[in-house]
């Protein structure tokens, strides 16, 4: 299972090369590829992380099937052997890191829960006591579970940092109703993953889900709950008031934070020791939730 940091699907039509996807248009439907690409502070690094692609894809849809009794998503197949025909013969590129899936209209939003107080959500609470604008109670410590989960919308950003918005300003972009909705169903999902993960030695901190629209209908697209879109702790060496290790790319975010570099391009190469550390944090993280190993 080698590197795969760029495809190039002969005879496919490129619909978006995203940060860490390759999406091509198949008409009524899309094929994901999720590649070894990693970006951080919002470059995609010149180094990839070797199997990354593999776990992104195989826990998205773990958590396409643990979620499916909530919402309806927009998995259609994760097995090459069930592709069209005429994709099977990319099945060296394909296999155990792309999905066919159902094309929809996403909503403009991303939606965030945070059940933990971390990162940048930390970082306003100690200045404003607040979390995106919304009033936490005082003497909360950094990486604290908070008394309920939150939702905390943001706008989708094609480059650049996304932008949190108030409840006010999501309902502006989606309507009441859809707003609802996906509030509801991103607090089920969060909830009912972070029961799950805790019984596998994980703490699910905080999360970003992503929804779409097939005419009237609301379902899940893109990736769920992956250490991409997710912080996820080991429940085993979690201490309130200090950072904690992760599972996610955090650990590639300490790193070039202690480099010093300026998170301009171009971004900096990652040493071998870092790459290797990295996959077996993603390796780690997929055995732990699905009891499978990733070869």
């Amino acid at each position: 299972m080698g590197c795969i940091s760029t495809t190039n699907l002969k005879g496919l039509k490129l619909f978006k090369r995203g940060k860490v996807r390759d999406v091509y248009d198949l008409d009524d439907k899309l094929l994901i590829i999720s590649t070894d690409r990693i970006s951080c502070f919002d470059l995609v690094l010149p180094t990839a992380i070797p199997h990354k692609g593999v776990v992104l894809n195989q826990i998205s849809k773990f958590w396409f099937d643990f979620s499916k009794g909530i919402i309806a998503n927009h998995l259609l197949s994760a097995e090459v052997k069930e592709y069209p025909e005429g994709l099977r013969k990319h099945s060296g590129v394909l296999a155990n890191r792309s999905m066919l899936v159902k094309k929809t209209k996403p909503l403009a939003i991303e939606c965030i829960v945070r059940g933990y107080i971390s990162g940048s959500a930390w970082k306003e609470y100690q200045e404003k006591a607040s979390v995106c604008g919304l009033k936490l109670p005082a003497g909360l410590r950094e990486s604290q579970k908070l008394p309920e989960a939150i939702f905390t919308p943001s706008t989708k950003a094609e480059e650049g940092h996304d932008v949190n918005i108030s409840d006010s300003q999501a309902i502006k972009i989606t309507g009441k109703e859809i707003y609802e909705k996906v509030r509801r169903n991103t607090l089920a999902i969060y909830q009912k993953a972070r029961e799950y993960a805790l019984s596998r030695g994980i703490i699910i901190a905080d999360t970003k889900l992503e929804f779409g629209l097939i005419g009237n209908e609301l379902i899940l697209i893109d990736e769920v709950l992956t250490p991409d879109s997710s912080r996820f702790w080991p429940q085993d060496s979690y201490a309130i008031g200090k950072g904690q290790a992760s599972f996610d790319k955090q650990f590639v975010r300490d790193y070039l934070e202690d480099l010093g570099w300026d998170k301009k391009s171009p971004a900096p190469e990652l040493p071998e020791k870092i790459v290797k550390k990295t996959t077996e944090k993603y390796l780690e993280a997929y055995q732990r939730l699905s009891g499978k190993k990733i070869e």
